[in-house]
């Protein structure tokens, strides 16, 4: 059985071929096209030495002459400039670098943000033990406190004095 290759698949491949050299020889001054003697079609940057050949992609444009330096005082200059030349809008790859540059400083404000809200919740959270602690030492309750070898030692009076003020101080300090 013999396999029938419809046309309309090689002028596929053919388009496919020449948006692939059209994309790869973007930066070539011209493309050329030809035909060689057995029928098969070429495309190249260069053209062959003998035979017809086609120019089948843009000439490369002149790059732009350079601006001249502005003069002092040459801030009238710069505005005839600026009018004499639109702006052109930004491409593709400056406005993608530019919302990546807005989310990544989104993304910097709102870890600032959640961190400072953690330290004030931290705050918060240290000065409520604190005035807890405080009024307990002031009420006139048995307080007691672990050694460093896990047994019980209650505070005398001068120790509770000690550790109220100790108390008070980090609460001026900290939680105003």
């Amino acid at each position: 059985m013999a396999i029938h290759r419809a046309p309309f698949a090689t002028s596929a491949r053919a388009a496919v071929l020449l948006g692939a050299l059209f994309a790869a020889f973007s930066a070539a001054a011209q493309i050329y096209t030809w035909t060689d003697k057995d029928g098969r079609t070429h495309y190249a940057d260069t053209p062959p030495k003998t035979g017809d050949v086609k120019v089948i992609g843009p000439a490369r444009r002149p790059p732009p002459p350079p601006q001249a330096e502005p003069e002092e005082g040459g801030a009238a200059t710069e505005a005839a400039q600026g009018a004499a030349q639109p702006q052109s809008p930004p491409t593709l790859a400056e406005r993608e670098l530019e919302f990546r540059k807005r989310r990544a400083e989104e993304a910097e404000a709102q870890a600032k943000a959640e961190a400072d809200a953690k330290r004030e919740e931290e705050r918060q959270r240290a000065c409520s033990q604190a005035r807890a602690q405080l009024a307990a030492l002031q009420g006139g309750q048995r307080v007691a406190r672990f050694n460093e070898d896990g047994s019980r030692e209650f505070l005398d009076d001068a120790a509770r004095e000690q550790q109220a003020a100790q108390i008070q101080a980090f609460l001026d300090r900290e939680c105003q």
